[in-house]
């Protein structure tokens, strides 16, 4: 349940952006929770809705949304099986399995990556540079029913190395994504702003309103798959993100009308045949290759991860109606070909207990 309260500006307030405000004061917990309640439309000012950049006028009456207040219970480690590929004092490289949240929310309060690394590093020894103690360790986060390699940082000094290098853009984030329908171009770049969905606030959205975030990703054809009775085709690609936004990949490719394989949210040019999801009940996304340069010592580290189970059996289901592989096609096949199988192997975490 959330409760409505009311901050009257002040004369000190004149001129200072409404989420740097909604912080200072006291609404909400730290700028970026200011700013996501913004996005969602939880603060009006003056009865209206509101963009984050906005200046705040002494005597505006600002309306804000929070949830009940509730006794905080201490996170606590839980036994939860991580595959870890690097770690040293400073930083985690580890293979997230699908069906695995990054931290704590309203709708999953336990059984977290974020309680795994606190039960296998204890929470002092996990950055907190989120500004939010139920994100100890997190830097960057995968969507939940995505797989496949991130970071994690073990203390403060790492973390915000790290989280500079992903907004400076020298941390090289490669997927690999199943979609439905056949790409012609060999290579493309999508360079569409997001922000959360006027309609559905689970979802984002491509919007040219002043409240979107740049949103730019490029891809490359891997294979292509003929099409079939009840589908229209599929395209492998591998997918580079540019820029980290909520949900980017699955939004950008449903706004190109080659939304990905099995995601049950981002559905529209989909082939309405069940089959055509080919069994799968998660978005075919995997995050395969990593590349960063180490917080301490500067080092170029570089990381590759084999598809899943459940993703490598969709593909050889699919194997006698590729139309061939591309270059890039081979490349990739060539970095995986050493690369370690996910030891979770796709596998959600819930079900291995």
């Amino acid at each position: 349940m959330a409760v409505s309260r009311m901050y009257m500006a002040q004369a000190g307030d004149e001129g200072m952006r409404l989420d740097a405000l909604c912080a200072a004061r006291g609404l909400y917990a730290s700028r970026s929770a200011a700013a996501k309640a913004i996005e969602a439309g939880l603060v009006l000012v003056g009865g209206e809705p509101a963009s984050k950049k906005d200046l705040v006028r002494a005597g505006s009456p600002i309306v804000y949304e929070v949830p009940e207040t509730e006794e905080p219970t201490p996170l606590r480690g839980e036994p939860i099986e991580l595959d870890i590929r690097m770690e040293d004092d400073d930083v985690i490289v580890l293979s997230k399995q699908a069906g695995l949240v990054c931290h704590p929310s309203v709708d999953h309060r336990e059984g977290t990556l974020v309680n795994a690394l606190i039960y296998h590093c204890g929470a002092d020894h996990l950055c907190d540079v989120q500004g939010e103690r139920d994100r100890l360790g997190i830097v960057h986060r995968l969507d939940m029913d995505t797989s496949g390699l991130m970071l994690a940082a073990k203390n403060d000094a790492a973390g915000y190395a790290l989280m500079d290098e992903i907004r400076e853009r020298s941390v090289d984030r490669h997927y690999l994504a199943l979609v439905h329908g056949i790409i012609v171009p060999d290579t493309g770049m999508i360079d569409a702003p997001l922000t959360r969905s006027p309609r559905d606030r689970l979802r984002q959205a491509v919007r040219d309103v002043p409240q979107a975030r740049d949103a730019v990703t490029t891809f490359r054809v891997l294979e292509r798959f003929e099409c079939g009775r009840r589908d229209n085709g599929y395209t492998l690609i591998d997918c580079k993100l540019f820029t980290g936004r909520t949900h980017q990949i699955r939004v950008h490719m449903e706004y190109t009308k080659h939304p990905l394989v099995g995601d049950p949210l981002y559905t529209a040019n989909k082939p309405k045949a069940p089959e055509a999801d080919r069994g799968l009940h998660r978005q075919f996304l995997h995050s395969y290759r990593l590349a960063f340069d180490h917080p301490t010592t500067g080092e170029r580290l570089s990381f590759a991860d084999r598809l899943p189970r459940d993703l490598r059996d969709v593909l050889e289901g699919l194997a006698e109606r590729s139309t061939g592989v591309t270059d890039a096609g081979r490349e990739v096949e060539a970095l995986l070909a050493d690369a370690p199988t996910p030891a979770i192997d796709g596998v959600p975490w819930e079900l291995q207990r």
